[in-house]
């Protein structure tokens, strides 16, 4: 199970010109800005890379807005690994969990999941909050994730998972972000 007190969120790769090309980019947009809003109402920390911007685009406008306060880390390997800095501010937060959302799938979501498991932490990859150009590469990411020792999980799990009870503090102001 999951603690926030001992996990991280990692968003990949979110870009305009990337969303274009996704199925249900609508969806994507909303399931990570509520995991977003999650991790910042539990004090979950947050990294957030993003491929070859010049290229590809900044981050979808409403995630930006969303993460106002934190830098994106620029990267041109597919694995958040291979981002300047990445594996380092991993490592200095001394978590047992990461969580990722983002695009691709089966690229780089599913890169940084193997880089991550290799580095000996546990990945829950939400499924609901990645996309691929079509569903088939989603599916076959998510699937390769599953089998090298990813959790598969939805955006609600992630949600209930970290609350554990109604009693939460939180519990009202969060489970209406899922309503």
């Amino acid at each position: 199970m999951l603690d926030a007190k001992k996990c991280c969120l990692v968003l990949i790769d979110v870009q305009e010109k990337l969303l274009r090309v996704m199925q249900n980019p609508d969806g994507l947009v909303k399931h990570c800005g509520i995991l977003i809003q999650i991790a910042k109402a539990l004090n979950i920390p947050i990294l957030w890379c993003q491929q070859y911007p010049k290229a590809l685009g900044l981050t979808a406008g409403p995630l930006t807005e969303l993460l106002n306060g934190l830098s994106p880390m620029d990267k041109l390997s597919f694995s958040c690994g291979g981002a300047p800095g990445f594996a380092e501010r991993l490592e200095a937060l001394n978590t047992e969990a990461a969580v990722l959302c983002g695009i691709e799938s089966h690229v780089c979501v599913f890169q940084t999941a193997m880089d991550i498991l290799h580095q000996g932490l546990k990945v829950h990859v939400i499924a609901d909050a990645v996309g691929s150009r079509t569903e088939e590469n989603r599916q076959i990411g998510l699937s390769r994730m599953a089998a090298a020792g990813a959790v598969i999980s939805s955006t609600e799990m992630f949600l209930f998972e970290l609350l554990r009870t109604a009693e939460h503090p939180k519990f009202k102001e969060l489970a209406a972000l899922i309503r």
